[in-house]
């Protein structure tokens, strides 16, 4: 029993002297080098940017001109084709001229009897001045004469100014453009009752070959672009590019003429009025557009990939810059706008730094990297 006991023993202390040698060895053999990770890496350039806001808007005529009538009466005549363009001064409607006609008439009769009765009360008074001079007749009776004249005179330009009024709504029987432009759809036609009282007009012209974008701006751009403005980075508001809600650039150009002063209480929006070429009358009234509107103009702004930029824990955007042994650290940075697909890096790094753009993710802390040049993709 006692030697077996002991051979067991002598088994158990080889085998365990054996695993202690073996343990040795393994701690003993040199550590393999870990292989270095494959990055896409980018050099950091500066270049001129303009940064842009494209917001929603809705085209306006340049002017507006409701056709209405200043007298009333039965429409003869339509003289225009709807939707065609208008000349200003040209005729339009024409109402029944023949009431005013007979006005005019009327009137130039008065003029005339008014003025033989002035020519009649003007040769009484030069007759009668040598008479009282002499003492032929009283002083009361020349100004009495005087006084008719007088009387006379008024009524003949009461008379004229009558016949200037009837004259007037002679030339207002035929309806004219006021302006020039594009005219719609006609709301009477002939032998239509139309007054000045009328609440609806007979047409409408519009003015398109220069319109009116009204954008509406989120009140915290108007604040960013203001800031912009005392800085002296602001861009100047023209070159204004108007888009097609599908993003189609249309081939005219605008500029702010103005923001407006008041916000909508409703959605937070201010509105900026573009003014916009509309030779080829590409842009409608009412159509709904997009507008860039230039915002900041930055000398040397700094663009990374989407891609590049992290963020960490606390919501911190970070890029990974290789630095000196070919190692990549991890550095917060401050990024703003997004400009065709790329982030503008408003400070945390500078031009001539490299930074990670792909592969970031498999870099384990002190590990080398294997840098390669990343491209772009064509767009």
């Amino acid at each position: 029993m006692f030697r077996l006991a002991r051979g067991v023993g002598a088994r158990v202390l080889a085998g365990v002297l054996a695993l202690g040698l073996s343990s040795c060895s393994e701690e003993t053999a040199p550590t393999e080098q870990a292989a270095a990770v494959e990055v896409l890496v980018t050099q950091l350039t500066s270049t001129a940017l303009e940064v842009t806001d494209e917001l929603p808007g809705r085209v306006a005529p340049w002017r507006v001109a409701e056709i209405r009538p200043q007298v009333g009466g039965i429409i003869q005549q339509r003289l225009f084709e709807q939707g065609a363009a208008v000349q200003a001064g040209q005729p339009l409607f024409q109402i029944n001229p023949a009431p005013f006609q007979a006005d005019v008439n009327s009137a130039a009769a008065a003029v005339l009897r008014a003025q033989t009765a002035y020519e009649h009360a003007r040769v009484q008074s030069q007759r009668l001045k040598p008479l009282v001079s002499a003492d032929a007749i009283s002083r009361q009776s020349y100004d009495n004469a005087l006084a008719q004249r007088d009387q006379a005179a008024a009524e003949l330009a009461q008379a004229r100014a009558e016949l200037n009024r009837r004259q007037l709504d002679l030339d207002f029987a035929r309806i004219t453009a006021p302006i020039s432009g594009r005219i719609g759809a006609t709301m009477a036609t002939e032998g239509a009752l139309v007054t000045a009282q009328d609440t609806k007009p007979l047409a409408v012209v519009q003015q398109i070959d220069k319109v009116y974008v009204d954008v509406r701006q989120p009140v915290e751009r108007f604040e960013a672009l203001r800031q912009a403005q005392e800085s002296g980075n602001s861009a100047d508001g023209s070159g204004v590019q108007i888009l097609s809600p599908s993003g189609t650039p249309y081939p005219v150009k605008g500029r702010v003429l103005f923001s407006d002063v008041t916000v909508d209480a409703g959605t937070g929006n201010v509105v900026v009025r573009v003014e916009v070429d509309n030779p080829r009358q590409h842009l409608l009234p009412g159509m709904f557009v997009r507008a860039r509107l230039p915002r900041v103009t930055m000398p040397a702004a700094i663009l990374v990939p989407q891609e590049a930029v992290k963020r960490d824990g606390a919501g911190v955007a970070t890029l990974g810059v290789v630095e000196g042994a070919g190692e990549v650290h991890d550095r917060p940075v401050t990024v703003g706008d997004v400009v065709d697909g790329r982030y503008v890096v408003l400070s945390g790094v500078r031009e001539g730094e490299t930074i990670v753009v792909t592969g970031r993710d498999r870099i384990q802390p002190g590990a080398p990297v294997k840098a390669l040049p990343w491209q772009a993709a064509q767009r």
